[in-house]
């Protein structure tokens, strides 16, 4: 996994999903620094993230991780109640998916814990943990901080696949010649 990690650092991140329009996965969608709303419903809780206009949902149902899921650049999600904090656990990921903007890798085997903890009225904190015993030594933890932005929308995200804006600058045009 080192080798691959090095590898996408080295080729400054060509092989990134997201360059290529594709959704960023979990927890990369939790930590670029775009906004997300969360709706909660009665049987699932939904994330709606503004990059790359992607969403998730997260079912509450009471129903366990598959066994066998399909595997996706989000994975499967349950969630449930502990206390204050919204525990959501996420398996059967693609083993293409990256970590992080940074390119660390996963493997079919990640499973991502999320603690969502409401601090105050404007204030959450996450504590994702990381636990891929084919990628890490050990599981790992990462703590982000999110604030309520009220009154704001999710912005229309436009993804513009391999670049491709810079095919849109006009480009020179030699005049052509006259006929006489």
């Amino acid at each position: 996994m080192k080798a691959l990690f090095d590898q996408r650092q080295a080729s400054d991140r060509r092989d990134d999903p997201t360059a290529n329009c594709i959704v960023g996965g979990v927890p990369r969608s939790d930590l670029v620094p775009y906004p997300f709303k969360i709706l909660q419903l009665p049987n699932e809780v939904v994330i709606l993230y503004e990059a790359v206009h992607s969403y998730r949902q997260i079912f509450t149902d009471g129903r366990a991780l598959p066994k066998d899921p399909n595997p996706a650049w989000f994975g499967y999600s349950v969630g449930r109640w502990d206390g204050d904090s919204f525990v959501v656990e996420t398996a059967g990921f693609n083993d293409n998916v990256w970590l992080d903007n940074a390119g660390r890798p996963a493997t079919e085997a990640l499973r991502v814990t999320e603690r969502f903890n409401r601090k105050d009225f404007g204030r959450m904190e996450l504590r994702i943990t990381i636990d891929d015993p084919k990628a890490y030594t050990k599981p790992w933890d990462v703590t982000q901080s999110l604030a309520l932005q009220p009154d704001t929308e999710l912005l229309e995200y436009i993804c513009n696949e391999n670049n491709k804006y810079f095919e849109l600058v006009p480009k020179r045009v030699e005049p052509r010649p006259r006929i006489p």
